[in-house]
């Protein structure tokens, strides 16, 4: 199966400015979803960028980047902004690979682009179970909630589905709580389509671009990994767990 990787890689953050080029161990963390996306046998990956720090960093490193406008709303945004510049074609399968996500396992962005195949889908994405009463209420871990054929139904960053009645013990015995992994994969032509409608409501309100796919009547496609990642970072104390995470897994391959 064909598909290409684009990693979105935005300079400026809120929470930790600078964060494609935080080091995570002796690389940048844009260095290392570079390398895990190359790994997923895809046929060319690319770092879609607003920063020219950024597209020195990644072509040091021996991989690929394209200069793309700081003024997108979102990642996919984007990336479609890289794909014109870069003439995809309108059936090329794009995968959206967070730069935030260095841990990420190779078969997961696989798995991703299987997903587009296996249903003739416009767009696709992966969530994981929870079972963890703080990661459901952390609003920086969304939450997905799909119906009995995989189709996104919501996203949010509250705790969903509402559970009315429950013990500790049985909150999340149900199996019905999922984490939103923030991998997405679309055809060009769609991704084209969703670009061209204006930010929406739902999507102003929770700060997540795939509402804007919900509001417009659109299907996202869901499947559980098949490996799960740790958390992407999205502030200091993120930045230092994976540095410990990351120390620990070295340690375990004896590098």
């Amino acid at each position: 199966m064909s598909f290409h990787v684009i990693i979105p890689a935005r300079f400026e953050s809120t929470r930790l400015p600078g964060k494609p080029l935080a080091k995570i161990g002796e690389r940048t963390m844009i260095e290392h979803v570079c390398q895990k996306a190359m790994e997923s046998g895809a046929k060319s990956v690319m770092v879609a960028t607003d920063h020219k720090k950024i597209i020195d960093c990644v072509e040091a490193a021996g991989f690929k980047a394209v200069m793309t406008s700081s003024e997108h709303a979102s990642g996919s945004d984007r990336i479609y902004e890289a794909c014109e510049i870069l003439g995809s074609s309108d059936d090329d399968i794009i995968v959206n690979v967070q730069g935030d996500e260095p841990f990420i396992p190779s078969e997961n962005i696989l798995q991703v682009a299987g997903l587009i195949k296996k249903h003739n889908a416009n767009m696709a994405t992966l969530c994981c179970p929870i079972d963890d009463f703080q990661e459901a209420e952390n609003p920086n871990a969304v939450k997905v909630i799909f119906d009995k054929n995989h189709k996104a139904i919501y996203f949010s960053r509250s705790t969903i589905p509402f559970v009315r009645e429950y013990s500790e013990k049985s909150k999340f015995s149900l199996g019905n709580h999922f984490r939103h992994i923030g991998i997405y994969a679309y055809t060009k032509s769609f991704l084209s389509q969703f670009v061209s409608w204006p930010e929406s409501q739902l999507e102003k309100s929770e700060k997540l671009e795939q509402l804007r796919v919900i509001e417009n009547g659109e299907s996202i496609y869901l499947d559980v990994l098949k490996s799960v990642p740790p958390a992407g970072i999205d502030t200091q104390q993120d930045l230092d767990n994976a540095n410990q995470y990351y120390a620990k897994i070295r340690d375990k391959r004896g590098n």
